[in-house]
């Protein structure tokens, strides 16, 4: 036991719980600062969301939309890892979800074999359109945040092309809206039954072994390793015989790949097609989970439920009588709080370890002439 606590740096511990407890303090202050603004209490406020959040149907709410959202920052956090921005997570899990509605609609066959196909379906379309970002970047220079961006205006404009009556949509409810051809029941992913709280989406089940996936590839294996060295410094990557071109575009594809799951809970568990209200934006969410989480699995997960929290508590706040405005004004302190602490608190940890090693060094410096005084 006491080798163990001697193997604990203390003082980075105590900065690594210092990082997140700095931003939740910062972000609750500025929280409340920007709710009295508005002229309403913030205690009642916070109460509230509390209260409402607590409630049995919020947490089932919370957990399907934490689904969606953790596949989302893992996807982001790939290309982080990387020190890439996939800023184009968005496009390429749209236009996977719609291809994987396509051809879910027009399956026949058992559940056990169509919904693997519409999950592949969906992964490969995703990591297609990541790849064409990649190999841009690694032929011919491109930024991927450039490229990304682009690809998502084009995936929008393909999908707009094709979701048409006519072509790979079709009318449904009276004639009113237009979507693909729904998912028989036989390709229903499963959910697990609560009661009166609701249904949890069963693709829950897939996000955790992505999760666990993710955490054993990048810190358990030889690829991992490669792909967080050549994220930290690729002349060092070269030089130790990684090739960083093959990193770069690998870690799109995955990323992309990993994207092309974001759509699988609401088309498999809740829409069971494709229309023009499916869900959107969920990639650039990604990007400040990705962020709130500092690339880790479980961090990730963290942000992932908060952001439900918040998006569930805040929207209720509107029927309260606060500003509809304030779950964005909530959202974006929050991560501005964290990133801003993390950058801090690292900081400040690097001038610790600068002034222990110059202690280190002067020490080893003196030692020397005492020994020779003492002759």
């Amino acid at each position: 036991m006491k080798k163990l606590t001697q193997r604990i740096d203390k003082e980075r511990l105590l900065l690594g719980i210092a990082a997140p407890l700095l931003a939740i303090v910062a972000a609750i202050v500025v929280t409340t600062l920007v709710i009295l603004a508005t002229g309403k209490n913030p205690g009642d406020a916070f109460s509230d969301m509390v209260t409402y959040g607590s409630a049995s149907d919020s947490q089932v709410y919370i957990l399907n939309k934490a689904t969606t959202y953790y596949l989302a920052g893992v996807a982001v956090a790939i290309g982080f890892r990387m020190n890439l921005f996939n800023i184009g997570v968005d496009g390429q899990y749209r236009i996977a979800a719609f291809f994987a509605a396509v051809l879910g609609g027009a399956l026949t066959l058992p559940g056990w074999i169509s919904i693997p196909l519409i999950i592949l379906t969906a992964m490969a379309t995703g990591a297609l359109w990541a790849a064409i970002a990649g190999v841009l970047k690694v032929t011919r220079g491109v930024s991927e945040v450039i490229s990304t961006i682009m690809l998502n205006s084009i995936a929008t404009a393909v999908i707009a092309y094709l979701l048409q009556p006519g072509k790979l949509a079709e009318l449904q409810s009276g004639g009113t809206v237009v979507s693909t051809k729904p998912l028989p029941k036989d390709s229903y992913f499963f959910s697990f039954n609560t009661g009166a709280a609701g249904e949890l989406w069963g693709f829950i089940v897939i996000a955790v072994l992505v999760g666990i996936a993710y955490w054993f590839v990048l810190g358990r294996t030889r690829f991992g390793f490669d792909l967080r060295t050549v994220g930290q410094s690729e002349s060092a990557a070269s030089a130790s015989g990684v090739s960083v071109k093959k990193m770069v575009a690998t870690s799109m594809i995955i990323s992309g790949a990993v994207a092309g799951l974001i759509g699988m809970p609401t088309l498999l568990n809740d829409s069971h097609q494709f229309s023009n209200d499916f869900p959107s934006g969920i990639g650039f969410t990604g990007i400040a989970i990705a962020l709130l989480g500092r690339n880790n699995p479980v961090g990730i997960a963290l942000g992932a439920l908060l952001w439900g929290f918040l998006e569930r508590t805040t929207n209720h706040l509107e029927f309260q009588g606060y500003d509809k405005e304030i779950l964005g004004v909530i959202q974006g302190v929050i991560v501005l709080c964290v990133v801003i602490a993390y950058e801090v608190v690292r900081r400040y940890g690097l001038k610790r370890q600068q002034q222990r090693v110059g202690a280190e060094l002067a020490a080893q410096a003196a030692a020397p002439t005492e020994k020779q005084e003492v002759a």
